[in-house]
């Protein structure tokens, strides 16, 4: 049973990862169906791939709740003329968008690995594509590199979001208020890493690159 916290996660998730590709569309200079198309696939393709893995129709073909969330979302962003505002403020804007979407994504590919009885590996595995998946085909569709190979705990969010969800739930932790409070905690843990420059240790040789054969 999917419970109104982790349908409201999810919308919220679908919105911010619709304004976060409506931005890099509008960078690019995209036209409005590739704008269009950019947001689409950012909002919906972590969530496509996570449900082909398990052998699921995607929500997508369903529920019409995502579709309508994302083109409203892309109208009241076009009424705005949200693309013409501070590129500074864009900048500030994109991360926190695309910050909300990958941990409420975490959470509801979490939620959906611990509805199939999934074990930790695949609770995380689920939790990560579902929160990485759009982001990465967008920045591949505008041959960026993805986040995920290089910024500062962007994936990293998504697996310590799915580890604790599943010990939480392990431990009876099934409330909303918790729910919510993950969600806090994700989004404060991505956004502080981003605002501070943290990241993983790179792999590197004594020159500055990767060694090759």
């Amino acid at each position: 049973m999917i419970l109104p916290e982790f349908t409201w996660l999810y919308l919220i998730g679908t919105a911010s990862f619709t304004i976060s590709g409506y931005l890099i569309g509008a960078q690019k200079r995209f036209d409005v169906l590739g704008v269009v198309i950019l947001a689409l696939l950012t909002a919906i393709g972590g969530g496509m791939i996570r449900d082909v893995l398990v052998m699921q129709i995607p929500r997508v073909f369903i529920d019409n709740g995502p579709f309508l969330t994302i083109f409203t979302t892309l109208a009241l962003a076009w009424l705005i003329k949200l693309h013409q505002r501070n590129q500074g403020m864009l900048r500030k804007l994109f991360i926190v968008a695309d910050s909300i979407g990958l941990v409420a994504f975490s959470i509801a590919g979490a939620q959906m690995a611990m509805l199939m009885d999934l074990n930790l590996f695949g609770v995380c595995v689920l939790a990560f594509v579902t929160a990485v998946g759009g982001g990465l085909v967008r920045d591949m569709m505008v041959n960026d590199v993805p986040f995920i190979l290089h910024e500062d705990f962007y994936g990293t969010v998504a697996i310590v979001v799915a580890v604790l969800f599943y010990f939480a739930r392990q431990l009876g932790l099934n409330s909303a208020l918790w729910v919510w409070a993950l969600f806090a905690i994700g989004l404060t843990l991505r956004l502080v890493a981003h605002w501070r420059d943290l990241s993983l240790p790179k792999v590197e040789n004594d020159h500055g690159v990767t060694d090759r054969e």
